[in-house]
């Protein structure tokens, strides 16, 4: 590819794709992982203070591409770069703050629509962060909930995301003052926090509960506690590497007894294998992983191109440095 590059901006991606839209991208290319056509970079993190920089990657079809972003306590500002990976050309730069709502919501809803219970109806949500509107969205894609069950420490954190939430997809909502009451009748539970000591413990979950832990995503957070583990009769995981690498809750339980018992989701979709009357507690942990950020990126593009949206940019040339400049002095 030697065409001119687009810079898709954060307003066109939000009128190019949908959270339904993103769902299907991202199980058509687990499925093409499966069958060895994607390849993820396992994810790697510099955690600076109270900050990280995270970088993500893969190849999915003719593209490879990265998406790296700093989380600090100021703010963000991820970006996706997608090249050619015949020439290595640049093909697209997608500004990714809404991408990477549809990717972390949709995963789960890849998982769930395998994990959770066929006739599960009420959810519940720990954590009412940036990423949080996206879980309940893609769980109303894929079961059909009718009521949510909504934690946060904070009360009026709470309160104003319930009122988010009935006005965005006029869902029932009930706000609780606690983790263990947000869980109590709910057969689909998600963890969308940046807890660092683990809160949500087994016997709180109802038989027959699925887990979405979507929050801990470096090895100073953790959501649940080993206890889970010890009801988990399906476990599934984005990616392996990334869960073995950074996530400190896995880590623990796994490390030391192997790892057969974790299936990575692209596997599961594969295998068929989906929620059996004889399971227990499911668990899904997602890091967040290239392939999912590719699927979108590569559908992006597509829509794009189709429609005449981006902005063209030209592909950077290369120039010869100038490696003559101030001499050392000659020692006297």
């Amino acid at each position: 590819m030697t065409a001119e590059a687009i810079w898709i901006t954060e307003a066109e991606v939000v009128e190019l794709m949908d959270l339904g839209e993103a769902i299907t991208a991202l199980e058509a290319a687990l499925r093409e992982e499966a069958r060895g056509g994607a390849q993820n970079m396992t994810k790697t993190l510099l955690q600076y203070g109270k900050n990280n920089l995270h970088a993500i990657g893969g190849k999915l079809g003719n593209l490879v591409g990265t998406k790296t972003w700093t989380h600090t306590q100021g703010g963000t500002c991820p970006l996706l770069l997608l090249w050619s990976a015949e020439d290595g050309s640049l093909v697209a730069v997608i500004e990714a703050f809404a991408l990477g709502n549809l990717r972390t919501g949709g995963i789960s809803g890849v998982a769930a629509d395998r994990m959770a219970q066929r006739d599960a109806r009420v959810m519940a949500l720990i954590g009412t962060g940036k990423q949080a509107l996206s879980q309940v969205g893609t769980m109303l894609a894929v079961r059909a909930i009718e009521r949510l069950h909504i934690y946060s420490p904070r009360a009026e954190s709470r309160q104003g995301f319930a009122a988010k939430a009935r006005e965005e997809f006029g869902v029932e909502t009930a706000v609780c003052s606690s983790a263990d009451e947000a869980c109590r009748g709910a057969q689909i539970v998600t963890l969308v926090t940046r807890a660092a000591k683990p809160f949500l413990a087994a016997s709180m979950l109802d038989k027959g509960a699925h887990v979405n832990a979507v929050g801990a995503i470096a090895p100073d957070r953790e959501e649940f506690a080993q206890d889970v583990f010890a009801r988990a009769t399906l476990v599934a995981v984005d990616n392996l590497p990334g869960v073995q690498q950074l996530s400190r809750e896995f880590a623990t339980h796994y490390a030391a007894r192997g790892w057969d018992e974790v299936m990575p989701l692209s596997t599961l979709i594969a295998s068929g294998r989906r929620r059996s009357g004889a399971d227990d507690v499911s668990l899904f942990k997602a890091m967040g992983m290239g392939i999912s950020d590719l699927a979108l990126g590569a559908e992006l593009l597509k829509r794009a191109r189709d429609r005449g949206a981006g902005r063209a940019i030209p592909q950077p040339k290369k120039q010869k440095p100038r490696l003559t400049g101030a001499r050392a002095k000659s020692p006297v």
